[in-house]
């Protein structure tokens, strides 16, 4: 216990043992230069009677012996000193001075086998092994006033938010393995972003740069081809995506055992061609209206908001009588988007004649009739203009084209006929290429979330760009069905805009796999919390008029925090990925840096083939279809007023 006594005790001994130090080095002066003490009159025979019983001790043998006695015990007496602590005092300073007072202090002993006057070299000795002695005790009383503690050399606190990472490779017959390199106290260490269980969810998180696409959805496109899944690929800026994709077939093929056919739809450059009203995947009135909904809510994002509302519904009821009209009239030959839109145009009245003649939606269209037949012209414009506008903006020769024929169905992990299908959007075009990419996305997911498919792999880039209605369903759903959904988003708040904030929440929370770049404001925030906290060390430096103190402490603290999330550089990323019974994970948080071989994949895309052109079109099959579809609404009305 520090009490004050015990303060007093060790005081009163290390000034004891000062005082013997320089009392050891006045009697070396005395017995060295003793014709000088006696020449000033200051020796006594007495005294030095005495004084000679002490020379005879060891020490004073020789010079060097006595100064490194004396030395020690100035040394020890140092040790136990309790100076205030001083931020200005630094090391180097201190031990220069001590260096130069030894080297002082033991050089000295040369001035003994000078010549000359006695006297003068005497006081030359005594006066420069003084000062040396006088530079140790100020270098060393300073070295002990020295703060250990370097409050300044983590000013981002980047060595306390270090904690372990998963080192170990996991790897399974679904995994989705990344290299990464990450740092634990100031050592940078090798680790595995190991993603066992793919079929919970991931969820790809980044601002642009971020290095999305480079470091983690191109290698879960590889692995998961190298593995055998089936595929479906949203590109949003096609091909980039699809490039890779049709070159890991080419590579891996041979690890299928029946191997898949690859299918892009680009409605620029026109190579496959896929009608996703395909008659025989809509079993009743309900997956036309599913259909219906998205296809309208895809066109008009803005009413994802506002569902519910009479003027919202009415166009989507409106779009479900036409396409299950076409889907129940001979057999579904009509059944197509563009057969649709045509047949929205008809005039109200030929319009209504038709769909009166199926029994099945006439509690769709009533209200039409209705507003038509009470001269309501104010209400059915608005009730069914605005899906006609709607519509009227994919009235494009090429659209009716690709959207009009099938050269493939969209179950793509169907065990007979697996496929790797992409389909291509356009950031200049997105608003209308959004809406029937949205509507291949329904319709697929509603065939590939069964029992008894392969497994396989669905990746939105930029999922935002398109609206699925039900996505945290199959998330949440298709987990035993071997579905692996990777959605690739900027930021929670495009997300939240795009969706609607509960729609959003449901998706970000629902996912077990996060993988995150930089992002700011709220989505860093949530994704710290998410993280969790780690203990890390406190220092706080306490100063006052008497004392220095330096205080350390341990608390619990965010592993990430959103500050640092917001400064990740491109290629760095934190997550947390999610484990299964068979492969546990301890450390599931990562901060880390994923490990790409950059020469390797340039020369790698430097040998990639381009998708082939499978379908040449010319201008007139195209100007031919467009024209067709036209003749076709004419013989469907045609053949009702017979």
């Amino acid at each position: 216990m520090q009490t004050g006594e015990n303060e007093q005790a060790l005081k009163k001994v290390i000034d004891f043992t000062r005082f013997l130090s320089i009392l050891v080095l006045l009697l070396h002066y005395y017995f060295i230069c003793y014709g000088l003490f006696r020449h000033l009159h200051i020796t006594h025979p007495a005294a030095d009677r005495v004084l000679a019983n002490v020379f005879r001790l060891g020490i004073f043998r020789h010079p060097l012996l006595t100064k490194s006695f004396a030395l020690l015990i100035l040394l020890v007496s140092l040790s136990g000193s309790k100076g205030k602590k001083e931020e200005t005092v630094t090391g180097g300073n201190c031990i220069a001075y001590c260096v130069l007072g030894i080297l002082l202090f033991y050089c000295t002993s040369i001035f003994l086998d000078i010549k000359g006057n006695y006297y003068f070299i005497s006081i030359l000795y005594i006066s420069l092994t003084t000062i040396g002695y006088l530079a140790v005790i100020y270098g060393a009383s300073r070295l002990f006033r020295i703060i250990s503690a370097n409050l300044k050399f983590d000013i981002f606190n980047n060595e306390n938010e270090t904690f372990p990472q998963e080192e170990r490779l996991l790897n399974n017959e679904f995994s989705i393995n990344l290299p990464a390199e990450y740092y634990l106290k100031s050592q940078r260490r090798k680790s595995w972003i190991n993603i066992i269980n793919p079929f919970r969810g991931s969820l790809i998180l980044g601002s642009p740069g971020a290095g999305k696409s480079y470091f983690v959805i191109r290698h879960i496109i590889t692995q998961h081809i190298q593995k055998g899944f089936s595929m479906f690929l949203y590109d949003f800026k096609f091909a980039d995506l699809s490039r890779i994709a049709y070159n890991a077939l080419l590579q891996y093929a041979g690890n299928y055992s029946i191997r898949p056919r690859f299918y892009a739809i680009d409605f620029d450059h026109i190579k496959h061609c896929c009608n996703p009203l395909e008659p025989g995947t809509m079993h009743d009135i309900m997956d036309a209206m599913e259909s219906a909904r998205i296809f309208m809510l895809g066109l008009n994002r803005e009413w994802i908001k506002k569902q519910g509302d009479f003027f919202v519904e009415s166009p989507i009821n409106f779009v479900t009588a036409i396409f299950w009209f076409l889907k129940k009239f001979e057999n579904g030959r009509f059944c197509t988007i563009p057969h649709a839109i045509e047949l929205a145009q008809v005039d109200y009245k030929d319009l209504f004649a038709l769909l009166k003649t199926e029994p099945e939606i006439e509690v769709l269209i009533n209200p039409f009739i209705s507003a038509w037949q009470n001269e309501a012209s104010d209400q059915l414009e608005g009730q069914i203009a605005s899906a006609k506008i709607s519509l009227a903006r994919l009235s494009s020769p090429q659209l009716y084209y690709v959207l009009s024929k099938s050269d493939f169905t969209l179950d793509i992990n169907n065990p007979e006929e697996p496929k790797i299908v992409c389909v291509g959007n356009n950031p200049q075009k997105q608003q209308v290429y959004g809406a029937v990419l949205s509507l291949y996305v329904s319709r697929m997911i509603k065939q590939v979330n069964q029992k008894g498919k392969l497994k396989s792999s669905l990746i939105f880039d930029e999922f935002p760009t398109i609206y699925v209605n039900n996505m945290d369903s199959l998330i949440a759903t298709a987990r035993s069905n071997k579905v692996a959904t990777t959605l690739a988003v900027q930021d929670y708040s495009q997300l939240k805009k795009d969706y609607g904030r509960e729609h959003a929440e449901v998706i970000m929370n629902i996912v077990g796999n996060v993988i995150s770049g930089q992002v700011n404001g709220d989505t860093a925030k949530q994704l710290s919390e998410r993280f969790g906290k780690i203990m890390q060390e406190r220092q706080s430096l306490t100063l006052n008029s008497q004392d220095t103190s330096v205080n350390k402490s341990t608390q619990l603290d965010f592993a990430v925090p959103a500050s640092t999330i917001s400064s990740l550089s491109s290629g760095e990323f934190v997550g947390m990925v999610a484990d299964d019974p068979s492969n546990k994970i301890n450390q599931k948080v990562f901060h880390s840096e994923i490990i790409n071989d950059h020469q390797a994949l340039k020369d790698e895309e430097m040998a990639y083939k381009d998708i082939p052109n499978i379908r040449k079109v010319t201008d007139l099959q195209i100007s031919e279809n467009f024209a067709g579809i036209r003749m076709d609404i004419e013989m469907i009305l045609k053949s009702i007023t017979i």
